[in-house]
């Protein structure tokens, strides 16, 4: 069959990958220029199922309200005037129960854990370079009250297979000696070896190169602006290129998913959480981080990629807008100078924000709506790169009339 895949984003180039391997001829638009130019441009890069935890959870409207005066909270609420804002923001916090928590956490970890298996094997049959790292993931705590509360947490994550093991600082050091003279401003961490990191970029960009020798057509500078349907199936999905035709059509947009989806009658529950990166060069610096970590009660990521660090921190609650100023990053900045001041050369950094497409609940959509021909895999959210893996092998699954091989409630149903 022709297959069509609407954004070319790491979701868009995975389900390329998965539908090419199931022998469909691929086609691939997206109006950036060069595949992951959107959100998947600068985000964490951690491929981390040991931390899949749903952001709507009991304290997050607590922090969502301090954000308003206080700028060092890790949630950042920055409301507008969009209708959709508000109808996005109520579902959320409807969400943040305990309970609720608890199983939005454990269906996000079980397409994790799938999704990094689903990893490897695409990695052992498409030799695509991606500056990653195995050697597992440091969740570090300040706090001895806050590491046991996160060890306790941990259980529902290693129900649904992660490997998560409680350290304490002299062992941070072992993990990773580039944090050894820092390590007493830790009371100890959770260890992840199974947890990986890797740039998100350079692999969707090497994978696209891969699949065009496989066959893939990428079409790019390309914007979808609508569809000629024919009763509940789509004749071609109309660009600003002219029109393309295709048996199947994967829509994989992220935020903007939405917006084309509203033309066939469906109401997706995305809206955009902006997120904030810097991207370092190592640039003769002699202590770089050797594995990606997360600093968790500063809620800041970081990732070594070769010859630069990725440092990613903030989720705001704020609309389309992709602006940022320095002090976006100020927070961000110190610490990573605190943790590794011989790390990288801090002042030559990359600044970037981007858009995480999210869902109230945070696990994607995923499967058939209305419209036949049509599939979603989109609303990943911040865990694009960990999800997308898997989230693609059970959209060529689906395609091909396959059971998946993991449950997708709480993914399957929102679709239609």
């Amino acid at each position: 069959m022709k297959a069509l895949v609407l954004g070319a984003g790491i979701v868009g180039v995975t389900t390329a990958y998965e539908l090419n391997r199931d022998g469909h001829e691929v086609t691939v638009i997206d109006r950036e220029t060069l595949p992951a130019s959107f959100t998947s441009y600068g985000n964490a890069g951690l491929f981390a199922p040991s931390h899949a935890y749903a952001w709507s959870s009991p304290a997050a409207p607590g922090i969502l309200l301090r954000s308003l005066w206080r700028n060092d909270q890790a949630l950042r609420f920055r409301p507008t005037a969009d209708p959709r804002f508000w109808s996005w923001m109520w579902k959320f916090w409807q969400q943040c129960t305990a309970e609720r928590a608890a199983l939005n956490t454990q269906r996000k970890a079980r397409l994790c854990a799938y999704s990094l298996n689903v990893f490897h094997d695409t990695l052992s049959r498409a030799k695509v370079a991606y500056d990653g790292k195995r050697d597992g993931i440091l969740y570090l705590y300040r706090s001895q009250k806050a590491l046991d509360a996160a060890g306790a947490k941990a259980d529902l994550l290693r129900k649904e297979g992660c490997v998560i093991e409680l350290i304490g600082r002299d062992q941070i050091a072992g993990k990773d000696p580039a944090l050894s003279d820092v390590k007493e401003k830790f009371a100890g961490a959770l260890y992840a070896p199974n947890d990986e990191s890797g740039d998100c970029r350079l692999f969707a960009r090497n994978m696209a190169t891969w699949l065009e020798g496989q066959g893939v057509t990428f079409k790019f500078g390309t914007t979808v602006t609508g569809f000629d349907l024919d009763g509940d199936r789509i004749r071609a999905v109309v660009t600003d290129k002219g029109r393309e035709s295709a048996d199947v059509i994967v829509l994989a947009l992220g935020v903007y998913s939405p917006h084309l989806a509203r033309q066939l009658g469906a109401k997706l529950p995305i809206y955009p959480v902006k997120g904030y990166s810097i991207t370092a060069p190592v640039a003769g610096k002699n202590n770089p981080p050797g594995i990606g970590g997360i600093d968790e009660e500063n809620l800041i990521a970081y990732a070594p990629y070769g010859d630069r660090v990725r440092a990613t921190a903030t989720a705001e609650f704020s609309g389309y807008g992709r602006t940022h100023q320095p002090e976006d990053f100020r927070n961000m900045l110190t610490v990573m100078r605190e943790l590794f001041p011989n790390g990288a050369n801090w002042e030559a950094s990359e600044y970037w924000a981007g858009l995480r497409p999210m869902t109230p609940e945070g696990t994607p959509i995923l499967g058939q709506g209305r419209t036949r021909n049509l599939w979603f895999n989109t609303g990943q959210g911040h865990m694009g790169w960990t999800m997308s893996h898997g989230a693609a092998r059970i959209t060529a699954d689906l395609i091909a009339g396959k059971r998946p091989e993991i449950a997708l409630d709480g993914m399957i149903d929102a679709a239609s």
